[in-house]
């Protein structure tokens, strides 16, 4: 199978696990259409990312906020999309600016693109963005100092809100695990305090998200859609939420197709 399609089939039996809690490995051969050995290979790789619990002869589902919050798991799915929205979202910045970079995978991806647009200030609380730059001559690389999250590979706690706090520039790039049409959210306190702080300390705030974080919640609010200045996201999103949030911000649309 293509890489592309074993990404997808991963993530059918992470959403499977999860929903139903305990599968046999013969049950996901079935769902996926593979063989049994290939499941198993599926099954210790999701292990390996945190995504979910092996046992004999089958699988387990870890708490959601778990595997939703692994960058391993993260990198590893929707990257066409991803990479639609983060073109779209790295055309809003130009050489000069004061650009602050949050940890997702997302903006990881627009980092990638922003190395030409030299010179910049990048400020990032995220490990692999600071890779991005590092050898970046016409980059000034500003990086937020926190309590580091393995979990993450990035900085967050107080010390990181702090920082922000000591901030201010042109434009922010964020994203989140889920935005329906009035606010975006996410599981984890620690890291709403540092997109809620981030958000508040540019002049343009730009949020990325991948069609399959629209239409969803989670336990902390980030903040609301009418605070955003751009919401930047694939042609997969549904057109009727499409419309109830370019009531509240202007929208782009990315093709991923």
């Amino acid at each position: 199978m293509t890489k592309r399609s074993a990404e997808e089939r991963r993530r059918l039996i992470a959403d499977h696990v999860v929903e139903q809690g305990t599968v046999t490995g013969a049950e996901l051969a079935g769902l996926t259409g593979v063989s049994l050995m290939t499941v198993h290979r599926d099954l210790d790789d999701l292990a390996r990312q945190g995504v979910l619990r092996r046992f004999r002869g089958g699988a387990s589902a870890l708490p959601s906020t778990v595997f939703e919050s692994s960058l391993d798991y993260r990198l590893g799915v929707h990257t066409a999309e991803k990479n639609a929205v983060a073109h779209a979202a790295a055309a809003l910045v130009e050489p000069g600016m004061s650009v602050m970079l949050d940890d997702s995978t997302t903006v990881l991806a627009m980092a990638r693109l922003l190395v030409d647009l030299a010179p910049l200030t990048v400020v990032t609380n995220a490990r692999r963005v600071l890779d991005v730059f590092a050898g970046c001559e016409d980059i000034r690389l500003i990086a937020l100092g926190g309590e580091y999250s393995r979990t993450h590979d990035s900085f967050l706690g107080m010390p990181c809100v702090e920082a922000v706090q000591a901030l201010s520039v042109d434009l922010v790039a964020v994203s989140t695990s889920a935005l329906d049409a009035r606010s975006a959210y996410h599981q984890e306190q620690d890291v709403v305090l540092v997109k809620r702080a981030m958000l508040t300390s540019a002049a343009t705030k730009v949020m990325l998200m991948d069609h399959t974080k629209l239409a969803r919640t989670a336990l902390h609010r980030v903040g609301p859609v009418g605070d955003l200045d751009h919401l930047v996201v694939d042609d997969g999103a549904d057109p009727e939420l499409l419309g109830r949030l370019r009531e509240r911000t202007r929208v782009t649309v990315a093709a991923a197709r």
